[in-house]
C-alpha cells in the first residue's frame, strides 16, 4: 500500500505531466514562447482546494496575451499571467522579493 506522501508525489506528477502535454500543443503555435507554473503546486505544497498558477511568456506582449487567453481556454490553469520575455527576466532577477520567489520556484512547462 502506497503512503500519503507517495500518493500526493503520483498526483502531482500526473497533474505535471498534463500540463506538460497540454502547454506544450498550445506553445507550438506561438513562436518563442513558453509556459511556468508557479505557485503550491510548483513547490509541491498544493491541496486539493489549490488553484494552478502559470505565466505565459512571450517575446512580444500580444503573442503573451494570446498565449494566457489559449491556456484559460483549455482550462489549463486558473489564474494565468501574460507577460513579455523581457520582462520575465527583469522580475524574477529583480528586487521584488514576491517575484523572486516566483522566480526560483517556477517549472517551465513548455517548451521542455
Amino acid at each position: 500500500m502506497l503512503s500519503l506522501t507517495a500518493i500526493r508525489e503520483q498526483r502531482r506528477s500526473e497533474r505535471l505531466a498534463a500540463l506538460r502535454q497540454g502547454a506544450a500543443a498550445l506553445v507550438s503555435s506561438h513562436l518563442g514562447a513558453e509556459v511556468w507554473l508557479f505557485g503550491s503546486l510548483a513547490r509541491g505544497d498544493w491541496d486539493a482546494f489549490s488553484d494552478v498558477d502559470l505565466l505565459a511568456v512571450a517575446p512580444l506582449r500580444a503573442d503573451a496575451d494570446a498565449l494566457a487567453d489559449a491556456l484559460l481556454d483549455a482550462r489549463l490553469g486558473d489564474d494565468v499571467l501574460a507577460l513579455t520575455t523581457e520582462r520575465w527576466q527583469q522580475l524574477r532577477m529583480g528586487d521584488d522579493p514576491y517575484w523572486r520567489a516566483i522566480g526560483r520556484e517556477a517549472l517551465r512547462l513548455a517548451p521542455s
